[in-house]
């Protein structure tokens, strides 16, 4: 001790080399975007985007001509603009100039190059070749022909009108991709990929870790003339216990952390949904609707004949309070589905559908066993392990009613088995939208989309229905055909083939010195305009 006594500049040195050390690695780490995923990501090409871990690293990685903001509005990308002819079948994009692939050694002595219209001809063409079997050529289903006019301007002609074309675009998909790297013998696009979007690849081990990099190239920028991303780069974990990330994020490792599970809900909740005070000052939470709408489903076809029975299905709707339910089993992180099948955030959203009201329940009970003579119909409820809380909450509640209703619980994989097979007459499901537009939920109603080849579980009927359901097609101003959604989600809570439960949530927790990550109803991580410090 006495020798460092001699040395007082020395000392004061090493506590201002000390310091500076510190602050340089608080800056670094202000520039790094953290958060664990519990999910594998299957590939980095976005034509196998079909799973969340993996939409959300193609997100950042990618463009394609159009995309959505947080209200789910549609805006330029790459595509600066567009064109609808008056019949709604053709599409002519103009593509904006100066975009750039990531640079890369397979674009020659320049390291990159210019994307222009024939680039979204190729990616476009890459979902629909068989030998490529991307899980992404349906949303081209409806789409006739697609031609590059020249460098600048893309047009797509659709066999038939169909309103929503624009929302399938901005899925990862229809992402914008160059036709060297798959020309390049030997080269593996899964895992090196090659975007234009506002990060590049850098670093991928597999379940372990994967690093993307600031994109110098990137073509955005903020409103005051600012390039993105703020960020220099997103570090990505694969922890697959949610309460061991959830453990890393109350520790400062992590940014970030997306959604709620039982592991770690009650321990950041209060039974309302509010932060519990030990958390307050140390994150912030973001919470907003999430296009995901759970609900019970009958088979309307079966052989069941209390289901069949319209004053039962309406019975079991007005018959519980959905509430409450939220309020107690999912720390208010979620909407009463009052409102029918179209979810909040959606256009179309606000039908009339079922109210708590015990008195009607209990008439509409009486009236069916007077008619009928049944005192104790039969009804069975199939769900999973996860919902077993909903389920006995409105079983409990339908006693009250008069209705004796057994649970039977499946293993996920039984339960999607037997209901496209028709053997759950009573079941359990989740409709979460793949693009924003309510079309998505009410062709779960149409007659011509009966399981197993389409997503009509219920075997749900209506001429009315199916009428409407067409003329939305053929509609292309935006408000008239948000009513003829609205009416044919009216129709369909009348007849009751389902019971909606509750319309999701989406929660984000960050750390308090992030900013810019907002929220928006299909959950997508976006992260060119997130700050840190």
């Amino acid at each position: 001790m006495r020798q460092f006594l001699k040395y007082p500049y020395f000392i004061a040195f090493l506590l201002i080399l000390s310091s500076c050390s510190k602050k340089a690695e608080e800056n670094r780490d202000n520039l790094v975007f953290r958060y664990n995923e519990n999910a594998a990501v299957n590939s980095l090409d976005p034509a196998f985007a079909k799973i969340r871990p993996s939409i959300w690293v193609c997100n950042q990685l990618y463009n394609g001509l159009v995309q959505l903001d947080d209200s789910l509005n549609i805006k330029p990308d790459i595509a600066k603009r567009w064109d609808i002819s008056p019949d709604g079948k053709t599409y002519t994009f103009t593509l904006r100039k100066g975009v750039y692939f990531h640079k890369n050694a397979l674009f020659g002595a320049d390291s990159t190059r210019i994307v222009t219209a024939p680039d979204f001809a190729y990616s476009l063409n890459r979902l629909k070749d068989e030998k490529v079997a991307s899980p992404g050529g349906w949303i081209l289903q409806n789409v006739d022909t697609f031609k590059a006019v020249n460098d600048s301007v893309f047009e797509i002609k659709l066999s038939k009108t169909f309103p929503a074309f624009l929302g399938l675009l901005t899925m990862r998909y229809a992402s914008v991709v160059p036709h060297e790297a798959f020309e390049e013998v030997g080269y593996d696009f899964r895992s090196n990929p090659i975007g234009t979007g506002p990060f590049q690849f850098k670093i991928w081990e597999e379940n372990v870790k994967l690093v993307l990099r600031k994109n110098p190239l990137y073509f955005e920028r903020d409103e005051q003339g600012v390039q993105l991303p703020y960020l220099e780069a997103v570090s990505v974990t694969f922890l697959p216990d949610k309460q061991s990330g959830f453990l890393q994020f109350v520790q400062g490792k992590l940014d970030f952390v997306s959604g709620l599970d039982p592991s770690y809900k009650d321990e950041i909740l209060t039974p309302k949904g509010e932060l519990q005070p030990k958390y307050k000052d140390k994150v912030t939470m973001i919470t907003g609707p999430y296009l995901n709408t759970e609900y019970m489903g009958f088979r309307m076809d079966g052989d069941n004949p209390a289901i069949k029975d319209k004053r039962l299905r309406q019975a079991l709707n007005y018959g519980f309070d959905r509430n409450k339910m939220i309020l107690y089993l999912r720390n208010n992180m979620g909407i009463g589905a009052v409102h029918g099948i179209i979810p909040t955030g959606l256009a179309g959203h606000g039908a009339k559908g079922y109210e708590y009201d015990l008195q009607k329940a209990r008439d509409l009970v009486a009236s069916y066993k007077k008619d009928t003579g049944i005192t104790n119909p039969k009804i069975q409820m199939s769900t999973t392990a996860s919902y077993l809380d909903i389920a006995e909450y409105m079983q409990r509640e339908w006693q009250k009613i008069g209705l004796i209703v057994e649970v039977d619980v499946n293993p996920p994989t039984t339960l999607t088995q037997s209901i496209s097979t028709g053997k759950a007459p009573f079941f359990k499901a989740t409709w979460i939208a793949d693009y924003p537009d309510a079309e998505n939920y009410l062709s779960l109603f149409y007659s011509k989309n009966f399981t197993p080849g389409g997503p009509n579980y219920t075997h749900f009927s209506s001429s009315e229905f199916d009428r409407l359901y067409e003329a939305a097609f053929l509609e292309t101003d935006d408000i008239k055909r948000f009513e003829l959604y609205k009416q044919m989600d009216a129709l369909v809570m009348e007849q009751a083939p389902i019971i909606p439960l509750f319309y999701d949530k989406a929660a984000r927790f960050t750390q308090k010195n992030v900013s810019g990550l907002g929220i928006n109803p299909l959950n997508a991580l976006v992260l060119k305009r997130v700050k840190k410090g």
